[in-house]
């Protein structure tokens, strides 16, 4: 009786544990200058919209500590100015903004642990 309940016991926790798959633990802030997330778990998709003038920039820090990433930078439904899928390394780039409008900027994770930062740059 007594082995019974401890395998009983030991597949309960199993699947408590096995269901506590979390997909965002982090903070998240944004506005329409800024998207900022510092996260040690992130297994979704988020995503951010930034106005930008033509001229300005979009400047962009990503530090990967575990997992990857995928990035998308796009207005409205046109290209993607910036496009990177698999991400796996601390990057830090600019994207020049030739016409003005609403940037969408998507951050996907799988088992990522890290932090990424946008910000535009406005034109001096």
């Amino acid at each position: 009786m007594k082995k019974q309940l401890v395998i009983l016991c030991s597949c309960i926790l199993a699947l408590s544990l096995t269901a506590c798959g979390a997909d965002f633990d982090g903070s998240r802030t944004g506005n329409s200058d800024e998207f900022v997330m510092d996260y040690k778990v992130l297994n979704k998709t988020d995503a951010q919209d930034l106005m930008a003038e033509k001229g300005d920039t979009i400047h962009a820090e990503i530090i990967v500590e575990g997992g990857s990433l995928s990035l998308k930078i796009q207005k409205d439904d046109e290209v993607p100015v910036y496009e990177s899928e698999d991400v796996s390394f601390s990057d830090e780039f600019d994207v020049e903004i030739e016409e003005s409008g609403t940037y969408t900027v998507s951050v996907t994770g799988e088992k990522a642990k890290g932090s990424v930062r946008f910000t535009v740059v406005t034109e001096q």
